[in-house]
């Protein structure tokens, strides 16, 4: 299993069959990506300061769809062949192992955050909604896990791996892996949330080189988003 954790210019892969997205599909997905995640911040941007649950919710809405909406048009734009873009079964020991690797990496997205912290003083964190939507009542909950655990991580594991870094494989592990879990990070903004989005976008990314399948790294990032989204209310529950 060395090859899920070491990135190198040999690292196995899946088999390529057919078409593979390239420079065309990132072009059309960022700038798909980009018009409806700005149209997504405007709707979170009309949302009353003082209604954080429904705040919370919309931006797991938007990153949902945003992701998904910039896959769709990256696939309809030559392609069109969703199996091209890693929608593919894979063996359910994939899939378990990227459950488990989903704890570690939430558990390991904690050292780094503490040591970001410990570099820049930074201790602000901008998803402090989201965290208001896990707490916001039984409905918000279910809403958090549904489209924060479950819809943001299937839409992004669509774009960042299966258009990014599906095409940046071609040039080898190093940029296939690690170029793509840097445009992943960066999205979530220089922030202590960067170097978490990191630690998933390089495992994910090294998930779906190894698979040629976006549903492992999906579990990766379903369990991920899923324990923060259910400690958060454990504690609201237990303060309350």
């Amino acid at each position: 299993m060395s090859t899920i954790h070491t990135p190198s210019a040999t690292a196995p892969r899946a088999p390529r069959t057919g078409r593979v997205p390239g420079w065309p599909e990132i072009a059309v997905g960022a700038a798909a990506y980009a018009v409806l995640l700005g149209a997504g911040i405007l709707w979170i941007w009309s949302i009353p300061d003082d209604q954080g649950a429904a705040s919370g919710i919309v931006s797991y809405v938007v990153s949902a769809l945003a992701g998904a909406g910039a896959f769709a048009a990256a696939v309809l734009l030559r392609i069109r062949g969703l199996r091209s873009f890693g929608i593919r079964t894979v063996k359910v020991t994939w899939l378990l192992l990227g459950a488990g690797l989903g704890l570690g990496a939430y558990l390991l997205g904690i050292v780094v955050s503490v040591g970001y912290v410990l570099l820049t003083g930074d201790t602000s964190n901008p998803q402090g909604d989201y965290h208001a939507a896990t707490s916001g009542g039984l409905l918000a909950f279910v809403l958090a896990i549904a489209f924060g655990a479950i819809a943001t991580p299937i839409g992004e594991e669509l774009l960042f791996r299966g258009v990014l870094a599906n095409a940046l494989n071609r040039y080898g592990a190093w940029i296939g892996v690690l170029g793509s879990a840097a445009v992943f990070a960066l999205v979530h903004g220089v922030n202590i949330i960067l170097p978490i989005a990191f630690v998933v976008g390089i495992i994910t990314a090294l998930l779906f080189r190894r698979t040629g399948s976006i549903w492992p790294g999906v579990a990766v990032h379903a369990v991920n988003n899923g324990i923060s989204i259910v400690i958060p209310a454990v504690v609201a529950l237990s303060a309350g």
